[in-house]
């Protein structure tokens, strides 16, 4: 089965693909990743993509598709695989379709800006020792210190409020009009995001039919 999820940041689609690849024995693939390691390795299209990275470009989608290309061509995408965060636009779906890569289903992962924004600007970390909190989900013994060394929590800037919402204005505005297209195509299945991660998962795994 080869699926992509999607939705805004925050909405939880690294999880909830991490829980399908094991349970379908398929590889998740990130964009980011995949760009890194065909870098790495110094493939063609890693070289290619190289000389944009290294000037601070963004690489054309006709380089990222022929990396992924040459990517799901790898033994272990054989039974299937999951795209996370590829496509983002209508234009990089397009492209992926003209180069013959088959897309079986389409997860949407539906969760509001509100949900979004209270669970990311509620992120917290230790500016020492790394250990995640947050302020309704895990929160800290001590509201401003980390429990295990002490030390001070910081907010991250993706964690910032005010970049949140410009993160997810991005979304509607880029990634959501996804959703439109591949409904006309038949293959779209959304999936209400719910406030526990398992509650997510049992939605998931009945929209791919999966026990």
């Amino acid at each position: 089965m080869n699926i992509i999820f999607f939705g805004p940041p925050g909405a939880g689609k690294g999880t909830q693909a991490e829980i399908v690849s094991k349970r379908l024995q398929i590889p998740t693939i990130s964009t980011g990743a995949m760009l890194r390691e065909a870098i790495k390795k110094e493939t063609a299209s890693g070289l290619s993509a190289k000389s944009y990275v290294d000037s601070g470009a963004l690489v054309p989608n006709e380089v990222v598709i022929g990396i992924l290309k040459d990517r799901l061509a790898e033994e272990d995408c054989k039974n299937g695989f999951i795209l996370d965060g590829f496509p983002r636009t209508i234009p990089q779906a397009e492209a992926l379709e003209k180069m013959d890569i088959r897309i079986d289903v389409v997860l949407s992962l539906e969760v509001s800006d509100e949900t979004i924004v209270e669970r990311l600007s509620g992120r917290r970390l230790c500016a020492s020792c790394g250990n995640p909190y947050h302020v309704k989900y895990n929160p800290p013994k001590d509201g401003s210190r980390c429990d295990k060394c002490g030390e001070e929590l910081i907010v991250r800037r993706d964690d910032d409020p005010a970049v949140v919402k410009s993160r997810l204005d991005t979304y509607h505005e880029e990634t959501e009009p996804l959703k439109a297209y591949y409904e006309s195509k038949g293959i779209l299945k959304k999936i209400i995001g719910q406030e526990e991660v398992a509650d997510t998962t049992k939605l998931t795994l009945a929209a791919l039919g999966i026990e």
